[in-house]
């Protein structure tokens, strides 16, 4: 088949999904999709070993690993069916008509509906959590939209095979899969596609950004992009246990082959404080890995290779067998991360993290250079006053850790999993957590409107029971 064939054959596939998720758009209720993703996950429990065995076969990473990541999974979905079933992220909002006001107010009442038919783009290195059946999948439905995902090339078995049981499940139209690099672009112009959620590269992220905003009608596309994740470690945290951090820090950058959004890829630690001589101990322990896929591998390979060619940098290098990645500890002083910031404040995804080691007077000039991060860590020492610290770094972090490690982002309503460009594309919105809903809602406003045309959330006496502001 000649690329311009295949070009126009993936465009139709994804006019075709396309087609059949706007059929579906019709109204369902808030049970409905929750009875739906109850059943997804008792589904994906069921398969679970399977699917497990097919994502290890496809993606390297360790059954362990795996097997967790479906339990993950499967909770997302139960918790975006409590979410619905609760109901206040409808932001529900009933005013009486009020005839003494300026200007008189009518009956108005306020609600989010579903966006209508989204695309969901994937990601490599979460390939069940971030994926099919994944959280943006997860919180689309929930919303009330039919969602069409482009797989990841990184593991097209597991993406078939997850598509296939979410078919034995949901009703026609609510869900499609659709692969190729001409699909996911065609799908993201797709006049009928409302909006759309991606996990991955920036260059990616950014190449499907600009086409979203370059339709005739732009839509919004919730991207979740690089990330560096800076970490402090303040002087009095690393004379109270330097040992403890350093061991901390390796275990989190090298944590399932360095291949985690919130991996702690900047890390300022005080000179001469033992920090830096912590990892260089800890190193020497942390594991080889393999990539999720040869173009990561040559990635990574490349990112650190650029690193040494810096002066005066110095590389720590683990040990690793032919084809896996060895871990890598990237060194510099303040001084030289001053005078050229930018290459230490580009992702390198894969298990490699950047020390910075600054003298006190440093840290204001080091903290000014931070580009915006999904998170940002402290730690502190016992009673130590980090507020004007905590203030710096909450300004460039969608999440803000103490004494902690930001890879593993917990499931729940006060989660925020965001930030500002160029860690994703639309800062005051969350990939994970109940709030992830929003992205796939927008309000209307009935005004006057008779019972009949208003949703059942809107009518006197709140007759569905839901959090609802009356007045």
């Amino acid at each position: 088949m000649s690329t311009d064939a295949s070009t126009a054959g993936d465009a139709a596939v994804a006019d075709a999904a396309v087609a059949a998720a706007r059929a579906a758009a019709t109204p369902s209720t808030r049970e409905q999709r929750a009875g739906w993703l109850d059943a997804l996950a008792a589904a994906l429990d069921d398969d679970r070993a399977e699917l497990a065995g097919l994502a290890h076969e496809e993606t390297h990473l360790s059954p362990a690993r795996l097997d967790g990541e479906i339990t993950r999974t499967a909770a997302q979905l139960r918790f975006f069916a409590g979410v619905i079933r609760e109901g206040a992220y409808l932001e529900a909002v009933v005013e009486s008509p009020d005839p003494s006001l300026i200007p008189p107010r009518p009956d108005l009442r306020r609600i989010l509906r579903p966006l209508g038919p989204v695309a969901v783009y994937a990601a490599s290195n979460f390939p069940f959590a971030f994926s099919v059946l994944g959280n943006d999948t997860a919180s689309a439905l929930a919303a009330g939209c039919p969602v069409i995902v482009k797989a990841h090339p990184g593991h097209p078995l597991l993406s078939r095979r997850t598509a296939a049981l979410a078919a034995r499940i949901l009703p026609p139209g609510w869900f499609s899969l659709v692969e190729g690099m001409d699909a996911g672009t065609a799908l993201v112009r797709h006049p009928l596609v409302r909006a759309a959620g991606f996990t991955g590269s920036t260059r990616g992220g950014r190449a499907l950004f600009d086409l979203a905003a370059s339709r005739p009608d732009p839509i919004p596309f919730y991207g979740e992009l690089g990330s560096i994740n800076p970490v402090v470690v303040t002087r009095a945290a690393a004379a109270e246990r330097a040992e403890a951090i350093g061991a901390g820090l390796v275990g989190s950058f090298t944590r399932d082959a360095g291949q985690y959004c919130t991996k702690p890829g900047l890390v300022f630690v005080p000179a001469g404080g033992g920090v830096e001589e912590a990892v260089r101990g800890a190193l020497g322990d942390a594991p080889a890995s393999r990539q999720l896929t040869p173009g990561m591998t040559e990635a990574f390979s490349a990112g650190v290779a650029a690193f040494s060619a810096r002066s005066p940098v110095e590389v720590l290098r683990g040990e690793a067998a032919p084809g896996e990645s060895a871990p890598a500890v990237v060194l510099v002083d303040a001084d030289a991360f001053l005078a050229d910031p930018a290459p230490f404040l580009a992702e390198c995804f894969g298990p490699v993290t950047v020390l910075v080691r600054f003298a006190d007077a440093d840290l204001p000039a080091l903290l000014a250079a931070l580009e915006p991060s999904l998170t940002a860590t402290i730690h502190r020492g016992t009673g130590e006053d980090v507020t004007s610290l905590a203030a710096s770094l909450g300004a460039v972090a969608g999440r803000l850790l103490f004494d902690g490690w930001p890879t593993g982002v917990a499931i729940g309503w006060a989660q925020h999993h965001g930030g500002g460009w160029p860690s994703t594309t639309a800062s005051i919105h969350t990939s994970v957590g109940a709030t992830a809903i929003r992205r796939w809602l927008t309000p209307i406003a009935y005004q006057d409107a008779p019972r009949d045309v208003l949703p059942p959330e809107l009518r006197d006496g709140n007759p569905l029971g839901i959090p609802r502001r009356d007045s």
